[in-house]
């Protein structure tokens, strides 16, 4: 029985953490936006404890700030934060298909896990098109992490996942704010997986390096004299 209890504790601090997330995600908790655990605790009708454990772990995650006497507030990401999302991101996977051979990666894309990453592929690229945020957040951050999975220690996996996560709270602000913006969402998903698929490491990295280039002129664009976003 004691044990029965702690996996239900563990998961619905993990239930929690991913329903706070994506209201972050979705941009109903703004950054700077502040709230107690309490709160948290009355808005979801459980206990305090497995609130707070999920509050922390966020935090670990540099989603949220915590504050002793204050409770926690959403992180605000700056476009300096943004733009090192970015390299860091760059920089890790550029090493991790520096490794990886053209035989053994079309090896790895004969896994019956890239139908599954082709899908993601698909509601991405439609999603993206679309101008949808909300549907294309989920499928990007599933497509992307699918995709390291065969090609990454899950270590590599995971803190590639985290700074996704990130760039997108970054960015989900300024692109609600103005719709225009949706015309600077990336959809090479399907390009990246052909490329994977055809085991071409170096179109896979060209790919990879538009996707990142991308990014960097979405935040020149951002820092932009007259623009209001910063």
């Amino acid at each position: 029985m004691p044990a029965s209890g702690a996996v239900t504790r563990s998961t619905l601090r993990q239930q929690i953490a991913d329903a706070l997330r994506d209201e972050v995600l979705a941009g109903r908790l703004l950054p700077g936006q502040e709230f107690t655990v309490k709160q948290i605790a009355e808005q979801y009708g459980v206990s305090a404890t497995p609130v707070r454990e999920a509050l922390v772990d966020l935090s670990a995650q540099d989603l949220l700030d915590s504050d002793q006497h204050r409770g926690f507030r959403v992180h605000q990401f700056s476009l300096a934060d943004f733009r090192g999302m970015v390299e860091a991101r760059a920089l890790v996977v550029d090493a991790v298909f520096r490794e990886l051979e053209g035989e053994h990666l079309a090896a790895r894309a004969q896994s019956t896990a890239l139908v599954s990453v082709r899908r993601r592929a698909e509601e991405a690229t439609r999603a993206a098109r679309g101008g949808d945020l909300n549907v294309l957040i989920g499928y990007d951050l599933r497509f992307w992490r699918e995709l390291g999975a065969l090609v990454a220690n899950r270590y590599v996996a995971e803190f590639l996942h985290r700074l996704r996560v990130q760039a997108w709270v970054f960015s989900v602000p300024y692109l609600r704010e103005e719709t225009a913006d949706r015309k600077w969402l990336w959809h090479g998903h399907e390009r990246l997986v052909d490329a994977f698929t055809l085991g071409d490491v170096s179109l896979v990295r060209t790919v990879i390096r538009e996707y990142d280039d991308h990014a960097r002129a979405w935040a020149e664009r951002l820092e932009t004299p007259g623009s209001s976003r910063r």
